[in-house]
This record gives structure tokens, C-alpha cells and sequence, in this order.
């Protein structure tokens, strides 16, 4: 999804968030690394402003800690393929920053080969895999139909993300 993010409030955001995770104002400044000197990519999830608010209530709520994406998308793209201690910043479905997530586990692995246990991870539907492998391949085939990408199989090769929610803190409240 396209988002317009006012960077006046994405600064804010992230100035929040790095100041959960513990970093001092020379950090802020120059970044505890250099991929910390400059706020991390902001995106949505989905492709519409529901869906988007959607799976970012599952974030929020703990219920979504997993993403999956067909490895042609990243080829595709100018995204980079996500590693451990990747982080981005989650925006609603109205382009405002909600949630700092990191990247904690990043494989790449055949469709026919997801577990069980992310696509519970994944919190979308019942948390089942068959639930997942049902809605996803449907995804995975719309996407390839839109974008001209990969055709579906159960050899498909997708990345799997899993992170954690990081900021805000919502075993605070």
C-alpha cells in the first residue's frame, strides 16, 4: 500500500521509540549503528487503509508476529530481503506511525514447506495451516496475476519474517 507519511510525526515517533529502546541522545544523533542514525522503512501492511488497521490491531495485540512474502517480491523490488535485527516502522491505515517492530527470525523456504507453528505466528484467520496455506496461496496467486511475478506452486520459495513489537510497550498499560 502507498502511504504519505508527515515526517514531522515520523520523526516524533521514532525519537519515542528510541528512547524506549534505551538510547542515549549521542545514539539518537549518530545511531547506536549506522542503520540507527535515520529512522528505520515506515509501511503498512496490506494493499487498503482497512486492511492495513487490521493487521496492525493484530500487532498490537500480540496476536501477529509473523509475515510472509513471496521471494520474487523482494527480487522484484528495492526492498531489501529482511535479517535478523532489521526494523521498521508500522504505520495505520491513514499513513500514521503505530508500532516499531524488529526483525528477530528471517528464513527463505519452499510454500509447502511452512510449519504450523507461523502460521499461527502469522495471526490472520483461525491460526490454522490450513487456514494459511488456503488464504495465502490465494494471496501469492493474485499477486503474481497483479505484478507479473513468479506463478504459484507449492515449491514457491517465501520468506518468512518473524519480529518482535518493541514500541509502544503494551505490557505497561
Amino acid at each position: 500500500m502507498s502511504e504519505t507519511v508527515d515526517d514531522g510525526e515520523l520523526s516524533r515517533f521514532w525519537a519515542a521509540a528510541q528512547g524506549h529502546e534505551g538510547l542515549g541522545s549521542f545514539d539518537v544523533v549518530m545511531g547506536e549503528t549506522p542503520s540507527g542514525a535515520v529512522p528505520p522503512p515506515a509501511w503498512s501492511f496490506g494493499d487498503s487503509p482497512q486492511l492495513a488497521d487490521e493487521l496492525l490491531a493484530h500487532v498490537l495485540s500480540g496476536a501477529k508476529t509473523a509475515m510472509s512474502t513471496a521471494l520474487w517480491e523482494f527480487e522484484a523490488g528495492s526492498e531489501d530481503l529482511p535479517e535478523v535485527g532489521s526494523a521498521a516502522i508500522l504505520l495505520d491505515g491513514a499513513g500514521h506511525p503505530r508500532a516499531f517492530i524488529r526483525t528477530t527470525s528471517a528464513q527463505v523456504v519452499p510454500f509447502g514447506a511452512v510449519d504450523e507453528q507461523f502460521a499461527a505466528a502469522e495471526g490472520e484467520g483461525d491460526g490454522s495451516l490450513a487456514t494459511w496455506r488456503s488464504s495465502r496461496e490465494q494471496y501469492f496467486r493474485q499477486r503474481a496475476t497483479d505484478a507479473g511475478g513468479q506463478p504459484f506452486s507449492e515449491d514457491l520459495l517465501v520468506v518468512l519474517e518473524e519480529f518482535e513489537l518493541r514500541y509502544p510497550d503494551l505490557s505497561t498499560r
